[in-house]
């Protein structure tokens, strides 16, 4: 930090100095016009000059609260005080005399043999200005590195309890696929002439379940992927012409199982001539099926679950998936998409957090927005947009 043209420090000095400068164009005269009167004053009388340039030491410029360059702070003796403007001379001018009473004032504490602890004076103080500014750098560091530390071991805490989750919620799709799978497989052996106990309806019931079941364990586990990629640029996008009703009829029709389990009825209001978008088919797939998933979890038993298509503007279409089930509290709306974020409510039921989290890094990938609306009397709308394809 020491210019090139600055005397070396000098041992003996007690006055220690910070100037922060900036490169501004506009600030480089008035900059050099303070160095030239400090230089001016240290014919007379010693002191140490550190000069910091905000723009490569901005922690430094943050610890000391600056809002304007340039500033020149007086850091020992204490008390610190700061100087910051235009009229920094005529500033400097004023307390110039106070700051060489403070520094014989600590002189003569020193000469008199009191403590450094009873004079109010620290060990950073009557260090060296170059030792201040290094311990100041550390202690940031250290905060730094503490801060990656909980990071770390809440990224850790989390992983394992979503792998114990998994584990679990895997267990169950999978027995059901194989049930159905060996049935099927047992309906191929040799039945010694008896006459087949599946019916062609029974048949394709079972494989749906199957594929019902398949679908659900990829979902996890693609939830889980995504999400720990952390970065949209890493979903290697696929942008094409796609008919998003067409897309919301599909998804709803696979996950009809779901909703006749639970006796839910889902309602649509999809146009019949609607302008295609552009987006990728599985990812927008993915979002639909998450949010048609969350209204299917939180919708009661005879519930109503409603689907709507809207063009929008000429440069969007939105799409909203509503519940009438326990909706969100307010004050929870703009945390609800916050990676590993649950209510309170869900903590003991299924899942990892990760869905809407997934649904909005996907919709931002695409330039959309996603956002939820929650209603007084229960239930709540999400909604996200797409860009119109041209």
């Amino acid at each position: 930090m020491q210019a090139a043209h600055e005397k070396p420090f000098d041992a003996e000095a007690t006055l220690q100095l910070l100037l922060f400068t900036d490169e501004r164009l506009s600030s480089r005269k008035n900059i050099q016009q303070i160095r030239n009167y400090l230089e001016s004053l240290r014919i007379e009388y010693p002191f140490e000059l550190k000069v910091v340039d905000v723009g490569k030491q901005p922690d430094l410029a943050e610890h000391f609260k600056l809002v304007a360059t340039p500033a020149l702070i007086k850091i020992h003796p204490q008390p610190r005080q700061l100087l910051a403007g235009s009229d920094l001379i005529t500033q400097l001018k004023n307390s110039w005399p106070r700051w060489q009473s403070s520094v014989k004032e600590y002189q003569e504490k020193v000469s008199q043999g009191v403590s450094s602890n009873s004079a109010g004076i620290s060990p950073s103080t009557t260090s060296s200005l170059a030792n201040s500014v290094e311990l100041i750098r550390l202690s940031d560091e250290i905060f730094r590195l503490k801060q990656e530390k909980e990071e770390l071991v809440e990224q850790l805490k989390f992983k394992d309890q979503v792998l114990s989750m998994l584990a679990h919620d895997l267990r169950s799709p999978l027995t059901a696929a194989s049930i159905a799978i060996e049935t099927l497989e047992l309906e191929q052996q040799p039945q010694n002439d008896r006459a087949s106990k599946l019916t062609p309806s029974l048949k394709i019931r079972l494989l749906e379940q199957a594929r019902t079941q398949l679908r659900s364990m990829d979902r996890m586990i693609t939830e889980l992927l995504q999400t720990a990629r952390g970065n949209n640029a890493e979903f290697n996008i696929q942008l094409r012409k796609l008919q998003l009703g067409t897309l919301c009829q599909d998804v709803i029709a696979q996950m009809g199982e779901q909703f006749q389990l639970k006796s839910q009825q889902v309602e649509t209001d999809i146009p019949q001539k609607l302008p295609n978008v552009y987006a990728d088919i599985e990812l927008i797939r993915q979002v639909l099926v998450n949010l048609l998933d969350n209204a299917n979890k939180y919708a009661p038993i005879g519930g109503n679950i409603q689907v709507s298509i809207l063009h929008r503007t000429t440069q969007k279409m939105q799409v909203t998936v509503a519940d009438d089930g326990p909706g969100i509290p307010e004050e929870k709306c703009d945390r609800i998409f916050e990676n590993h974020f649950r209510l309170k409510r869900d903590e003991a039921t299924e899942g990892y957090g990760l869905g809407l989290s997934l649904c909005q890094k996907i919709v931002h990938a695409h330039y959309g927005r996603i956002w939820v609306d929650t209603s007084p009397k229960g239930g709540c709308c999400f909604h996200f947009t797409l860009p119109i394809y041209r």
